[in-house]
């Protein structure tokens, strides 16, 4: 005997409206501003610098416009994963939502090793040989995945105080980088010399790797369209939430690596705690070393809202796709006590600690780190193909016009081309670039190896189980 699938308004229905516009935007800053950007940028040199602008120009903007459009006119569970399937059909949206849910396997262990490295200067200047040692930064990095995901289990209504922390504890030391910057370069010059001519993008194919990461640091925005229906008034709060964040996200970027550049030379950063050992620097010069400690404690509970943020919104993917059978149903299952789709986020967080652990065989944790990186963008940027060209495929619908809630892409047609357009350019451009191995790579041949294998695996298993599905959803009609 088959036991029917739960009703989707059912299971959907439990879900509790908990997030307003102040929750949605810190939401919005923990998930998508990242201090390691900042370090990785740093660690490029003063060419980021443009490749920000660029980047913000061609690509943040954009794709802002198009999240707006999307999230307004389609304020469904499951954000990009329900965009995709309204467009292109159960298949592909199944392929997006699978691929958006996938690389987080990949890049919470990248971001949680990260997190564990700045951690390390809570201790002050000694930090920096802590920052890498491999069983502090597996312990810390398990411990942070732990919290994030008890916290999510237990509710939004709970776990939404990590994610707003995790905003404030994110941007406020990099507002402490850019003042103590500031206060450095008047009393004792740059650590760097700024021109017009070195801010300009140079290509070198030992660092070319990195602008695919510069894109990568935009993407987030879209997070929390896919928890739309915990959104208190959704079609409102979700745009105003997403220009207030994106203005205060692409400004400290740019300011952060100015000012992380002026107190280190580029050769010198870490390309994950660099921005800490630069407060430290600065806090050190100014005699005020208390700094550097504050910043620390304060980005980790930062980093800790950032995976909170992540596992919070990305578990609601296999969520809606689990109620639409393509995926096992427990995975549509809402807990009876909290309502929160915890099975989800259970396997979620156990994948993650599995890849977190390999990531560590035979490879340095600098070259672990960069491994992880890669494959989460590659894997991140597929949904992203979907819904840039979602946006194009569903423009001439009439709810378009229809609609008097949508925020809709400016310029009309040729505005949502436009922007579509560019997106799906420095999309399609940004996996091909992180397809070059770094030129800090140990093994250049074995790191594609992990990184072309591990990628088409994952995108084999999310086929299996598709089709898996698809069976069992014939079977039963």
């Amino acid at each position: 005997m088959t036991i029917p699938a739960p009703a989707p308004l059912d299971q959907k229905s439990q879900l509790r409206k908990t997030m307003g516009f102040w929750d949605v935007l810190l939401f919005n800053i923990a998930t998508v501003l990242g201090p390691r950007w900042i370090a990785a940028a740093g660690h490029n040199g003063t060419s980021s610098i443009s490749l920000w602008v660029l980047a913000a120009l061609f690509f943040f903007i954009p794709g802002a416009f198009v999240i707006n459009e999307l999230s307004s006119r389609f304020p469904q569970e499951g954000g990009l994963y329900a965009w995709s399937k309204e467009a292109f059909g159960d298949f592909h949206g199944f392929i997006a939502g699978w691929t958006y849910w996938i690389y987080t396997v990949f890049y919470f262990p990248g971001l949680l090793l990260a997190s564990a490295s700045m951690a390390a200067y809570i201790i002050g200047g000694r930090g920096a040989t802590l920052a890498q040692d491999r069983t502090f930064l597996l312990t810390v990095s398990l411990s942070l995945l732990v919290v994030a995901v008890v916290l999510n289990i237990i509710g939004l209504n709970v776990g939404k105080w990590l994610q707003n922390a995790g905003g404030v504890g994110t941007y406020v030391p990099l507002l402490m980088l850019a003042g103590i910057a500031a206060l450095v370069c008047l009393r004792h010059g740059s650590a760097t010399h700024f021109t017009v001519r070195n801010m300009l993008p140079t290509w070198n194919w030992d660092t070319v790797n990195f602008w695919s990461q510069i894109a990568f640091a935009f993407t987030g925005l879209e997070l929390v369209s896919a928890m739309s229906e915990e959104v208190r008034d959704p079609r409102r709060t979700l745009p105003r939430a997403v220009f207030g964040a994106g203005a205060l996200i692409a400004l400290m970027y740019i300011a952060g690596t100015f000012a992380i550049l002026a107190l280190v030379p580029a050769a010198d950063l870490d390309p994950q705690s660099g921005v800490f050992s630069a407060i430290t620097v600065g806090a050190v010069a100014l005699r005020l070393g208390f700094l550097g400690i504050l910043a620390a404690i304060l980005v980790t509970v930062g980093n800790a809202g950032g995976v909170g943020s992540t596992v919070a919104g990305i578990a609601r993917v296999p969520f809606v796709v689990g109620i639409d059978r393509y995926l096992p149903a427990a995975f549509g299952k809402i807990h009876p006590r909290w309502k929160t789709p915890w099975v989800s986020i259970l396997v979620q967080a156990a994948v993650s600690g599995a890849i977190l652990l390999a990531s560590q065989v035979n490879d340095t944790t600098r070259g672990a780190y960069q491994f992880l990186i890669d494959a989460a963008i590659i894997l991140y940027f597929i949904p992203f193909l979907y819904m840039f060209a979602a946006v194009i495929k569903l423009v001439g619908r009439d709810d378009r016009k229809e609609n008097l809630h949508a925020v809709l892409v400016p310029g009309g047609r040729v505005g949502v081309w436009i922007c579509g357009g560019l997106g799906f350019v420095v999309v399609l451009g940004g996996i091909l670039l992180s397809l070059v191995p770094p030129g800090d790579s140990s093994s250049k041949l074995g790191f594609e190896v992990k990184l072309v294998g591990g990628t088409l695996a994952s995108v084999l298993l999310g086929l299996v189980l598709y089709w898996r599905g698809a069976r069992a959803k014939k079977a039963e009609q």
